[in-house]
């Protein structure tokens, strides 16, 4: 199986250096637009804003359903204060230490753009010796320096920016020789590059899957509700694929592809899983088993909302998730053809 690397990477980057956090993805779903369509696929937007791509096969009775979100972290203010700093509420579930130092741009009702960088309100040693140690990481401490002469609130809102306004994080986005990625966003980014990566082998290679096949790009993932509506009614198997989530006491490494056992919503459909190991083992694939005791995806928001399906959870192993994560290459590769496997199964 030839995977066309060099397109999945390319997808990738163009993935992370989009901004899309939560509640602000009409430009990545643009690029998604673009992308399904120049691959032939029938594409439409629901309601909420998700996509969804299909893809003909030989059964249209019943749907195989994958999906992958382009929302992730990011934050929005809350505060803007009375010294020119602005407050952030989160967009998403992180921790307020895995952000501190990061620079990032505030986009306005209007859609102008301003830079700044995410600061402890007691930053300097120099000024606050160790105070600076001591305190705490949360809402009441962190705060966004602007990069613009303002002193004052009312210097800040002059701007154009007031609360609401939505704050992206520079990713940072990074792709070595020895075939690692490091980026904010992996989660869930690498998700979609693997979605898009088996459209595109399918169109390479003439392979009509053996159900009709939907691709469905969720947008609200990072806030619970991605996809809890709108699935294609005739899905019967849905499959979300998104981050494998490395570290102390899992299986999973960023070299495979991991298969979900059970989540914090609870298990995922045995015949399911078993069926994707048999693949994965049959054909030779690195693959793991895991489960997540802090996790949710779109497959368990799907189940919650009372859809009748069969769900299933893969995706690439992810080390510091939700903070800047590091993937490799080989996980993705893995979970791309494993994805291949289970349409033409």
């Amino acid at each position: 199986m030839n995977i066309d690397l060099n397109y999945t990477k390319d997808a990738l980057n163009k993935l992370l250096t989009t901004p899309s956090p939560t509640g602000f993805t009409d430009n990545i779903m643009k690029f998604m637009l673009n992308e399904f369509t120049s691959l032939g696929l029938e594409t439409k937007f629901t309601e909420k804003g998700a996509l969804i791509a299909t893809i003909k096969g030989e059964n249209d009775d019943s749907h195989k359903t994958l999906s992958a979100h382009v929302d992730t972290l990011g934050a929005m203010i809350r505060e803007v204060k009375s010294n020119g700093r602005l407050k952030l509420s989160q967009l998403g579930g992180y921790d307020w230490h895995s952000i501190e130092g990061e620079f990032v741009k505030i986009v306005t009702s209007d859609e102008k753009e301003y830079t700044g960088t995410i600061v402890l309100n007691k930053a300097s040693v120099h000024v606050h010796g160790s105070k600076t140690n001591k305190q705490e990481r949360d809402e009441n401490s962190i705060e966004i320096r602007i990069d613009e002469n303002v002193k004052t609130k009312e210097d800040v809102e002059k701007l154009g920016i007031n609360v609401g306004d939505f704050i992206t994080f520079d990713p940072r986005t990074t792709f070595t020789d020895s075939g690692f990625i490091k980026s904010r966003h992996l989660d869930d980014k690498a998700g979609v590059a693997i979605l898009l990566s088996i459209a595109k082998y399918l169109k390479d290679n003439n392979i009509k899957p053996n159900n009709t096949t939907n691709l469905f790009i969720s947008n609200y993932e990072e806030v619970g509700h991605g996809s809890s509506a709108s699935i294609p009614e005739k899905t019967s198997e849905f499959i979300a694929i998104d981050m494998a989530a490395v570290g102390e006491g899992q299986t999973s490494t960023e070299y495979k592809v991991t298969i979900c056992a059970k989540d914090s919503s609870g298990p995922y459909d045995y015949e399911l899983r078993k069926e994707l190991i048999h693949l994965a083992k049959e054909n030779h694939l690195n693959y793991a088993i895991d489960l997540y005791p802090h996790y949710g995806s779109d497959a368990s928001a799907a189940l919650r909302s009372g859809h009748d399906i069969r769900a299933g959870l893969i995706g690439p192993g992810v080390d510091s998730s939700h903070a800047h994560e590091r993937c490799h290459i080989d996980s993705i590769e893995n979970t791309i053809k494993l994805g291949i496997l289970y349409l033409e199964n």
